[in-house]
């Protein structure tokens, strides 16, 4: 009886495991809904919104949250090793770019910033 109740247990665990597609709900959690090109354009997006901010007169506490905001959109970028290790080499000079920010080193920031969107440009190239 009670291999009958495991065979049971298991048999409906297993049918209830296999009766939805894992791909349907692939953007619960929000980071595989976009693909890698909308992803690198989001992230260069929120990079020139903090330029713009910089060159509006911020003392880098509005940039502080539009780089933290692509530092968030780089990370749905999903492609392959290669763009995977480029992009980790892209996001050091967004860290950089907050670190200045919040000092108030905007001129810094704004280096950084410059650097990290010609690297997240150089991206789509990968692809």
């Amino acid at each position: 009886m009670k291999l009958l109740k495991s065979a049971v247990v298991a048999l409906t665990l297993a049918l209830s495991l296999g009766s939805f597609s894992t791909a349907a709900l692939a953007c619960e959690d929000g980071r595989t809904c976009f693909g890698p090109v909308q992803a690198i354009d989001m992230t260069l997006g929120h990079i020139a919104e903090a330029m713009k901010l910089i060159n509006d007169g911020d003392d880098g506490q509005k940039a502080q949250k539009a780089i933290r905001e692509a530092s968030r959109a780089q990370k749905e970028l999903n492609a392959n090793d290669k763009v995977d290790r480029a992009r980790q080499h892209a996001n050091k000079n967004l860290k950089k770019a907050r670190k200045a920010a919040k000092k108030g080193d905007v001129i810094e920031a704004t280096k950084w910033l410059e650097k990290a969107e010609k690297a997240y440009s150089g991206l789509k190239s990968l692809l």
